[in-house]
């Protein structure tokens, strides 16, 4: 949120054991009623709430997948600066940007409202077109960490994750536990397209 989770616990979401997470933020990142694409699928926020340590209770500590509320609080992130949220989530299903990364079957059309949507992100950058360039870097490299990919690029690493996040809501790339890869509608839109 972001509100990420390790692998054993992505598993417990998507049974229905955990369904609640504590943050500390200096502001939140999610809002009740939103919703949040998580590798346990789609999550539905219910409720986000401003507590304090001596707030969370032994029920809380087992809603978020801990034995203890101590646990809970040696797992937190410390600062000064930061608040501490109860977030209530429940899983609302499948992310569906899943079946989208899938689905390499392009016809012209769908070729088409990428380009179209790559172009305005193009267009809108202050540094000049970049999502070919992306692409291209992600095909060549998977797999390799953010702070290597842009080593030799001029934006920031964090400008860089944003890029990336955008061509993962077209389905175009993938995260991986360590960098991106192309999706196989990624590799299937390279293909298919001349952009350079």
């Amino acid at each position: 949120m972001p509100v990420l989770f390790p692998g054993p616990v992505v598993e417990r979401i998507e049974r229905g054991e955990i369904t609640l997470a504590f943050r500390r933020w200096k502001r939140p990142t999610v809002v009740a009623g939103g919703a949040l694409h998580s590798p346990a699928g789609l999550l539905a926020i219910e409720e986000v709430t401003i507590v304090t340590e001596a707030d969370i209770t032994e029920a809380d500590a087992r809603d978020a997948g801990f034995d203890t509320v101590d646990q809970v609080i040696a797992s937190l992130q410390h600062g000064d600066d930061r608040t501490l949220y109860r977030i209530r989530f429940r899983r609302a299903g499948d992310d569906p940007r899943h079946a989208l990364r899938a689905d390499a079957d392009l016809d012209d059309v769908q070729i088409a409202a990428i380009d179209a949507q790559l172009d305005r992100w193009d267009a809108a950058s202050k540094t000049g077109p970049w999502t070919a360039d992306v692409l291209r870097l992600i095909a060549a490299r998977p797999a390799e960490s953010s702070a290597d990919l842009v080593a030799d690029r001029p934006e920031e690493r964090h400008v860089f994750k944003r890029r990336v996040r955008h061509l993962k809501k077209l389905g175009l790339t993938e995260s991986l536990d360590v960098g991106y890869r192309l999706s196989p509608r990624g590799q299937a839109y390279l293909e298919h397209t001349d952009r350079h």
